[in-house]
């Protein structure tokens, strides 16, 4: 046996294949670092440096933007209101669409109007739907204040007054995913066997029991998908909060992480991002907190088929 006949056994010569097949990744890691290595690169170097009255990077300032944006109070407030915010539409936008579901799972007539109804917020664009409920929420002609008066409850400022401005947002951002989480856990439910609900049937579990003891737990990794991606979109939030609330609401009440990094690199020709970049870098380090918590804590319960 020669000596390039063993090495060839031994899987040391690239085959074409192989080779073909890294050609083939070439393309994809390209994309890769061109889009998220050197952003995220560039983001930590532009943290570790302070930034002239242009933006550009000058005096290396090590971890100080840290330091300050972590002994911040209003850094400390923003955090707040990111997590309040997060909590206020990833929870009532999963269970809503949820309930939604198991209400068009039941045996209601003309309930394909409801099913297209429901999934219409997904066609609307963040700023077309910030509009409309900009509209809704006007204090003078809005629709929401209408209706009140007409029970008899006084007028609320949804956009002005900072106990209300976050829920009002936050009502917007539910309102918008929930066309999503509808069709998604439409799809689960579509996917699970007709022999189950069949058997649950001749067992005498039907209606409402048998979609909370059989539909929902078959439903587990719909609703995991849908927790983790909405806890990402939530937290990543900015068009409808700066449509609705300019200047993070009154007295910063809608003011976000997204919201602030965008306040300190662009917001009234400001250009300091180094310390944007510091928080920013922040925001990913919670997103994959989130993220690794989401999957030690759910996943191991839900039940993949």
């Amino acid at each position: 046996m020669t000596t390039r006949t063993v090495s060839a056994a031994n899987g040391r010569r690239p085959t074409p294949a192989s080779l073909l097949s890294w050609l083939m990744l070439v393309p994809c890691l390209l994309v890769f670092a061109l889009f998220i290595v050197w952003p995220l690169g560039k983001s930590v170097s532009l943290s570790l440096h302070g930034s002239d009255l242009f933006g550009r990077p000058d005096a290396f300032v090590g971890l100080q933007h840290y330091r300050d944006m972590l002994g911040s109070a209003d850094f400390r407030h923003t955090l707040a209101v990111t997590f309040g915010f997060v909590l206020l539409t990833v929870i009532p936008g999963v269970l809503g669409g949820l309930a939604i579901v198991l209400l068009l799972e039941q045996h209601i007539k003309g309930i394909r109007v409801f099913r297209t109804a429901f999934a219409l917020p997904f066609a609307f664009s963040v700023a077309s739907a910030s509009v409309i409920f900009a509209t809704i929420y006007n204090p003078a002609i809005g629709l929401a204040n209408g209706l009140l008066g007409r029970v008899g409850i006084e007028p609320i400022g949804w956009l002005t007054d900072p106990s209300w401005a976050l829920i009002s947002v936050s009502i917007t951002t539910v309102w918008m995913s929930i066309g999503y989480n509808v069709l998604v856990l439409s799809a689960g439910i579509g996917a699970i066997p007709a022999e189950i609900n069949e058997a649950a049937t001749l067992d005498g579990a039907g209606g409402w029991r048998a979609s909370w003891h059989i539909t929902v737990p078959m439903l587990g990794p719909q609703l995991f998908f849908l927790i983790v991606i909405s806890t990402i979109q939530s937290l990543q939030g900015f068009g409808q909060i700066k449509i609705l609330t300019p200047e993070g609401g009154p007295e910063q009440s809608t003011k976000t992480l997204v919201y602030s990094i965008y306040h300190t690199a662009f917001a009234n020709n400001a250009s300091d991002f180094g310390a944007a970049s510091a928080q920013a870098i922040v925001l990913l380090v919670i997103l994959l907190a989130c993220t690794a918590v989401q999957f030690g804590l759910l996943e191991r319960r839900v039940h993949y088929k």
